[in-house]
């Protein structure tokens, strides 16, 4: 789908059937066929000849219309391919076929190498790194000594290009991740039967929200699994709101009993519409035994911290008849772990009620009003511009009359 001009992407990732390297390119490029030119110049830069080359086909899974994407290998090239995603070579076919080196050095300088676009080689590098960091970890060994059995196969080197390319083409965008499928059962890898999800798998997305569907099999390949981390480590992996602009089906080569294969990407348009939306939290408690001065002394602290939003405290009747505060916090989502910390150890509280709210949001700027010294609040209403005074602005006034006098000017377009 063509994307408006100028749009900021939020890009969220549902792992419906799993999360593989090749399932991520062939959702990626159903979304954004755009990109598939400059993807596919990647891997021609980085894919000798003689290995084959890579195959974008449309097909069906669980009655679904996805896209596969895979490397088709040349007669000479003896390609194994694996059936579970259609990219890990867990066999140990050939770790030095056509004498190439599978060392995490050997790798790295081969993509430093290439001829990539802007920005490729740098996202390659650094999902790459995230694999060798974890098998190095997963087997203790140094991160030199990692020979990529997981990556022995051209594909998978394949798949860390694509995907830095796509990446590195949606510089910008924010990405997010559902839940992801825990799978079962064992793998078959260079270092013998692993439990899934296999070692550097779990080491890569420890922390990332999993959950057991009933389906065994390996479900999230390392590779997969470094993709989506390198995306939404910085920060971004929270849920965003905006326009639907492009979906996208990436399927495995394997047929799951009952549901698709399928790696679902929905990309939404984040860029400011007149009532924008963004996602926070609101954390509440109740509070009937500290004192006025403790619960200033806690508010004030509370309202410094980063992320923090508002802060309001309420009055009401708890059991008993007894008056009790209830404080109410809006944050960010990050801020979320320091704040539930801060609030358990300044309160009283022995628990917190949590809820994810939507907030509708006007197009907001800053001023100074035409007095030289007011600064004003804009703010961009569906009838039209309203300004209001900044209230630290007219502290200095020595009456409330002349306090409002002085709001009323600069309050006037």
């Amino acid at each position: 789908m063509d994307l408006p001009e100028g749009a900021r992407l939020h890009i969220h990732l549902d792992p419906v059937g799993g999360v593989a390297g090749d399932m991520f390119i062939a959702a990626m490029l159903d979304a954004f066929p755009a990109l598939e030119d400059r993807v596919a110049g990647d891997i021609a830069a980085i894919l000798p000849d003689h290995v084959g080359h890579a195959a974008l086909t449309r097909g069906l899974s669980g009655g679904m219309a996805v896209r596969r994407f895979a490397l088709e290998a040349t007669a000479d090239s003896h390609h194994h391919h694996d059936h579970e995603h259609g990219h890990h070579d867990h066999h140990g076919h050939g770790h030095h076929r056509h004498g190439e080196e599978t060392t995490y050095r050997a790798m790295r300088a081969m993509i430093e190498a290439a001829p990539l676009s802007d920005g490729t080689a740098a996202r390659a590098c650094a999902i790459l790194h995230l694999i060798a960091e974890a098998e190095a970890a997963a087997h203790d060994i140094p991160i030199e000594r990692v020979h990529f059995h997981e990556l022995a196969d051209w594909d998978a080197l394949m798949d860390v290009t694509a995907a830095g390319s796509i990446a590195a083409a949606l510089e910008g965008a924010s990405w997010s991740l559902a839940s992801l499928p825990l799978g079962g059962g064992m793998v078959r890898t260079a270092h013998g039967m692993l439990p899934v999800p296999a070692p550097a798998t779990a080491r890569i997305l420890k922390g990332y929200a999993w959950h057991d569907d009933g389906v065994a099999g390996e479900r999230v390949t390392p590779t997969g699994a470094a993709i989506v981390a390198h995306l939404t480590r910085d920060g971004t992996g929270i849920r965003q709101a905006g326009r639907l602009a492009a979906i996208g089906m990436g399927a495995g080569t394997r047929e799951l009993p009952d549901r698709p294969n399928i790696l679902r990407v929905t990309a939404f348009d984040i860029s400011d519409p007149p009532d924008r939306t963004d996602q926070a939290l609101q954390l509440a408690c109740d509070i009937d035994d500290m004192t006025g001065e403790e619960i200033g002394a806690a508010t004030e602290a509370l309202r410094a911290l980063p992320g923090v939003i508002d802060l309001v405290l309420l009055s009401a009747q708890g059991k008993k008849a007894r008056p009790v505060t209830r404080m109410e916090l809006l944050l960010k989502p990050q801020a979320e772990p320091r704040v539930v910390e801060a609030l358990f150890d300044r309160t009283s509280t022995l628990g917190l009620r949590r809820t994810e709210v939507t907030r509708l949001i006007l197009p907001r700027s800053t001023n100074t009003a035409p007095d030289g010294k007011t600064r004003r609040k804009i703010a961009t209403r569906p009838s039209g511009v309203t300004f209001k005074a900044e209230s630290d602005d007219l502290d200095g006034a020595p009456t409330l009359a002349a306090r409002r006098a002085q709001a009323r000017l600069a309050e006037d377009g």
